[in-house]
């Protein structure tokens, strides 16, 4: 199957065009294609903000019931949160990144 290719003449501030001469060269890519790229991603930011503005209007008292149910299982041993490794594994991260003890 073939692509479909269309054409747009785009009018750009002349900054605005140098900034993405300069962008797309440090990019490693063509203006086309640091363009094509970003309006992907435009699209897609606005339709996944779409997407979850349409699913905000769920039904909260239903959710909240299943969240609040009884019955169901405790975790297993190995699903358990183990409070002390947390700390720890906090601690040892704090202390790499910044090179002193946490406290």
């Amino acid at each position: 199957m073939k692509k479909q290719i269309a054409t747009y003449s785009l009018r750009l501030p002349a900054s605005l065009k140098a900034a993405l001469v300069q962008i797309s060269k440090e990019d490693g890519t063509s203006i086309n294609q640091f363009v094509t790229t970003a309006v992907a991603e435009k699209i897609c930011a606005m339709k996944t903000a779409e997407f979850f503005a349409s699913r905000a209007e769920g039904d909260v008292r239903a959710a909240l019931g299943i969240l609040h149910r009884d019955g169901g299982q405790p975790p297993e041993p190995h699903d358990r949160k183990d409070s002390d490794a947390i700390e720890g594994a906090l601690q040892e991260m704090t202390h790499t990144v910044t090179g002193s003890e946490g406290t």
